[in-house]
């Protein structure tokens, strides 16, 4: 029997979390809760200019992290993207400091992040809405490193 998706959401953020930071795993935290998503990274010139393109669909909970190697300012757009999605934008320490939602696909406009950003979680259009996802939220993931405000192995609340 399969759950409805928004079922299955809120059984993941009843649970609290022990993060296992994996490369592969990446959590959000804030006042909503906490959501756990399965990720793919692009820590290069090559894997960060490839990004989404192509890709025809994607499970609920997964994304992609662009990695970048110090902050910037990072600007995006939807060439050759086939899906909607949420881009949020992060700051060294796992801060999300702006979220675009919905970015259509195929669109060539610019969506600039904002300064300071060293990286950016692509997700499914909409879904940083639906799951109440907000600036000010953090994320924890190896990437972020020791300074980060949610360091691995650190429990999230939720």
């Amino acid at each position: 029997m399969r759950l409805p998706a928004c079922v299955c959401v809120l059984s993941l953020l009843a649970q609290p979390l022990l993060a296992d930071c994996a490369d592969g795993r990446l959590t959000v935290a804030g006042d909503f809760g906490q959501a756990t998503f399965t990720v793919e990274i692009a820590d290069d010139v090559q894997e960060r200019a490839q990004g989404l393109m192509f890709v025809e669909d994607m499970p609920m909970l997964s994304g992609m992290l662009f990695v970048y190697e110090r902050p910037q300012s990072v600007s995006f757009w939807m060439k050759n993207t086939l899906i909607p999605l949420d881009m949020l934008f992060v700051s060294p320490e796992g801060e999300i400091l702006n979220i675009h939602e919905n970015a259509v696909p195929g669109d060539l406009t610019p969506i600039p992040g904002g300064s300071g950003v060293q990286m950016v979680l692509e997700i499914n259009g909409g879904l940083s809405s639906r799951l109440g996802i907000a600036p000010g939220d953090v994320m924890q993931h190896p990437s972020f490193g020791a300074d980060a405000i949610l360091p691995c192995g650190e429990k999230t609340e939720g």
